[in-house]
């Protein structure tokens, strides 16, 4: 019996050859296969894993070592970058419901293309918010420094807040399904956002201008969901008197 160290479809395999079938050890699975399949196995390690072979007669394959993701290909990157470019125009026009498959090509590439960088819907939402969370993180920042009353440093928070997160049509929702949703591509980028509130809120709070017991999740809650309203009505909605609402509920009077 001789064992081989290779690959393929950039997954590590080890063969165990005998003179009828090989039995193939894929990390902790193991599939039968061919003396003609093992002949096309190729060296072809895949950017996150690099199978550390060998293969001299002198003993088996050395293991799997886990690396690093290596950098994007520059046609990758450029890829990406036209999915991510055509994607921002599309949900601007049509909202984030939009075709994916007419997103990809619109961007000059195959649907394969975009689904390998963008497995979900959910993702492709996820790598456009990126810029929208610097801001927000930015903005809540700048509303601390004008040291204005609580009434209009929360209006004028909440404002530019949910400017942010309806600027394509349909991502307020999504948004806030990913809010309290672990699993959820987006919920990092919620996170950044919830925290970017919550300085706000804390700094308020901390200077006595707050009802006692006021929570920031729960005002984040309140202020997306009235993006969302906005986000989803055919009409023009003015989102002032909504938010003017949830502040004078937890502004101290």
């Amino acid at each position: 019996m001789t064992t081989v160290g290779a690959t393929i479809s950039g997954e590590p395999l080890r063969f165990c050859l005998t003179h009828n079938t090989e039995t193939v050890s894929v990390l902790a699975r193991e599939f039968l296969v061919t003396p003609a399949d093992a002949g096309k196995a190729t060296l072809d390690p895949s950017p996150e894993t690099v199978a550390a072979q060998g293969d001299s007669a002198d003993g088996p394959a050395q293991e799997t070592v886990e690396k690093s993701p290596r950098p994007m290909r520059a046609d990758a990157r450029r890829n990406y970058d036209k999915i991510l470019a055509t994607a921002r125009i599309v949900f601007t026009e049509r909202g984030t419901d939009s075709s994916l498959d007419e997103i990809a090509k619109r961007a000059g590439v195959g649907p394969g293309t975009l689904y390998r960088h963008f497995p979900t819907r959910e993702a492709l939402v996820d790598a456009l918010m990126q810029d929208w969370t610097d801001r927000v993180a930015a903005d809540a920042d700048a509303a601390i420094a004008t040291g204005l009353p609580a009434r209009e440093m929360l209006l004028g928070w909440f404002e530019h807040f949910i400017d942010h997160i309806t600027l394509h049509r349909g991502a307020a929702s999504k948004i806030c399904a990913a809010m309290d949703d672990p699993a959820s591509p987006m919920y990092r980028k919620c996170r950044v956002m919830s925290d970017a509130n919550r300085r706000v809120i804390d700094h308020l709070d901390e200077d006595g201008e707050l009802r006692p017991g006021v929570d920031a999740a729960n005002v984040m809650r309140l202020v997306s969901g009235v993006a969302s309203v906005a986000d989803t009505s055919h009409a023009e909605l003015d989102v002032r008197p909504m938010l003017e609402v949830v502040v004078d509920g937890i502004v101290r009077t």
